[in-house]
């Protein structure tokens, strides 16, 4: 990036040959489709958790103060350049180029595992062709005389879930073996990346435009039917009302949305650079990053809205039950003929009985029936979709057509994935880690193959404990080092000045005060005070796992240190990667 207006620095060389996309909407639904995944389905947990309404102030507070300015960035560099994350940083300053490397290496840790989420819900969506669903009931015993003792002991879905689907073992230290289904799976997601990212932008640029309409298209029909369905109404207000008293002097809170903000928008991979390297040099990414960060939150408001009213309908129907439970017992003892008692008047009579009453009441087990408390938000991630959400879908007339939806939403995270391989296949193909005469469909199978090996541990039996080890601890404190260091490239390192000349030259307009504020104070103050308290509320609370006992159970003492041995090696290794050997200007001369 050369400082004032000029030529393109990639217009020489290789960077005259550089794909583009056919479109511009291809580009943006490409780059909306990266930042909006399974992640956004789990915003509706951290809502609710987070004091329901109150989270969303400083849930936007981090959009715009954290978020939006570092996508500007990564759409603003790599557009500019030409370049995926390696070639980038490394043209910016040969000490950078470890930034480079450490965005190729997450993109690899989360292809990796992302992906096993996509197989958990290709199985689901394969069993769901089925009436009734096969979690719809407790299976018979071995002996064909009773239901299975561990189903009874919980839920019908998560045993279905944790038993059946997963099989896990009692804690991350056993292994077990290799599940066969979802290894399967497995094996046909990737098929599935494989094939819509065998020739680059070119074959994603045309899988994007279902991989990112369809889950609105399923979402929507989700809500309008949500809705309609009893129960709705007080599922919303148990999302959007605030839990008092109000939470947000908790740094947890704040920790949390920044966070989501963050991986929600799927920062510091490489992949948004990738895509924005596709472009034409003089589109306005400003534009881009608007439209990028608005549909990112509308859609996680959305999901939250959708999620809430089906799991309101939920709540009604155990609330329900509850209350039919305490009647039935009420009937039994004090002898009221059947059905005398309705559900609308069991509160009451209950009432006038524990008034004239009391000894006899109280020798009856009753449960407390109170409504707000059975939207169970006790699982988050992955809990929240795949056993809550299916559980209510039991309750929903015609079940297995709308499982079949759900599991649909597989397409939610294909999208996500094309970015997650554009940010590895991009900078190898940059860096020509292969002769120009090797096919890049036979670069792009080898990256499939590196993710894939490492991919078969998640497998296992243990393999969802490693998961979401991995979502908690590996990804989220590389990411936050990454996005520092990418901050402070650009406004130290490089020089805000030169920066903005170069955003004016492509976009035709400098950037204001709000944007130099962020990317020169702002945006590393709080990139720093998230690292910090993330270390700070992890030495309080040991890096844990939920196991199906159900109980937590602590992992060994250095798994929690595994995330930064993932990448802050590259870091340094900018310092004796040199500088980039392909032809073009560096962002910061000499």
């Amino acid at each position: 990036m050369a400082s004032a207006p000029g030529p393109d620095p990639a217009a020489s060389g290789s960077g005259d040959q550089r794909p583009k996309w056919a479109s511009k909407p291809q580009c943006l639904l490409s780059c909306v489709g990266f930042a909006v995944g399974l992640g956004n389905l789990w915003t509706p947990y951290l809502c609710h958790s987070h004091g329901g309404g109150a989270f969303l102030i400083p849930y936007f507070i981090a959009l715009v103060f954290e978020g939006v300015p570092l996508l500007h960035i990564e759409l603003a560099i790599g557009q500019r350049l030409r370049r995926g994350s390696v070639g980038v940083w490394t043209a910016t300053s040969p000490y950078l180029g470890g930034v480079g490397l450490g965005c190729l290496s997450v993109s690899f840790l989360v292809s990796s595992y992302y992906n096993m989420a996509l197989s958990w819900v290709l199985w689901c969506l394969l069993n769901s062709f089925q009436h009734p669903l096969p979690w719809g009931a407790c299976p018979l015993d071995l002996n064909r005389t009773g239901f299975v003792e561990e189903c009874q002991a919980t839920s019908t879905v998560s045993y279905f879930w944790y038993r059946q689907t997963l099989n896990v073992t009692a804690a991350i230290e056993h292994s077990g073996s290799v599940q066969w289904w979802l290894l399967s799976c497995l094996a046909a997601c990737w098929a599935v990346v494989y094939l819509c990212v065998i020739r680059g932008i070119e074959s994603t640029g045309k899988a994007i435009y279902f991989t990112v309409s369809f889950p609105y298209l399923v979402l929507t029909v989700f809500l309008i039917r949500g809705l309609t369905l009893p129960g709705a109404v007080e599922g919303l207000s148990y999302l959007f009302t605030p839990n008092l008293p109000c939470p947000l002097q908790n740094p947890g809170v704040w920790l949390d949305a920044a966070t989501q903000i963050f991986f929600s928008l799927s920062l510091a991979t490489g992949g948004h650079m990738a895509f924005a390297s596709y472009n034409e040099p003089r589109n306005d990414c400003e534009k881009d990053t608007v439209t990028i960060g608005l549909v990112n939150s509308m859609t996680s408001l959305h999901a939250s809205i959708t999620v809430f009213s089906v799991l309101g309908f939920k709540a009604a129907k155990d609330h329900g039950c509850c209350l039919d439970r305490n009647t039935l017992s009420l009937i039994n003892e004090f002898d009221f003929p059947d059905q005398g008692i309705s559900r609308d008047e069991s509160t009451a009579v209950l009432t006038h009985l524990n008034t004239t009453q009391p000894e006899r009441v109280a020798g009856l087990y009753l449960e407390a029936c109170h409504l707000q408390d059975f939207p169970d938000t006790s699982a988050s991630g992955p809990g929240l979709a795949f056993v809550i959400f299916t559980e209510a879908i039991l309750h929903m007339p015609g079940s297995p057509v709308w499982a079949v939806l759900f599991s649909m939403l597989l397409t939610l995270g294909l999208s996500s994935m094309f970015g997650n391989k554009q940010g590895i296949i991009t900078p190898l193909l940059d860096m020509r880690v292969l002769p120009r005469w090797v096919p890049e469909e036979l670069l792009t199978v080898m990256a499939c193959l590196a993710c894939v090996l490492p991919a078969t541990g998640f497998t296992l039996q243990s393999g969802s404990y490693w998961l979401e080890t991995f979502d908690s601890y590996v990804a989220s404190v590389n990411l936050i080092v990454l996005a520092f260091f990418e901050v402070v490239g650009v406004a130290c390192v490089c020089g805000l000045d030169r920066f903005c000349d170069d955003i004016e030259w492509m976009t035709g307009r400098r950037p204001g005060l709000y944007r130099r504020a962020t990317w020169k104070a702002i945006g590393p103050l709080l990139l720093l005070t998230i690292f910090v308290t993330y270390f700070a509320l992890l030495a309080q609370t040991p890096p844990h796992y939920r196991a199906w006992n159900p109980q937590y159970v602590g992992p060994s003492e250095g798994l929690g240190g595994l995330g930064p041995q993932g990448t802050w090696p590259g870091l340094g290794l900018g310092a004796i990667h040199g500088p980039d050997d392909t032809q073009g200007a560096h962002l910061c001369p000499k």
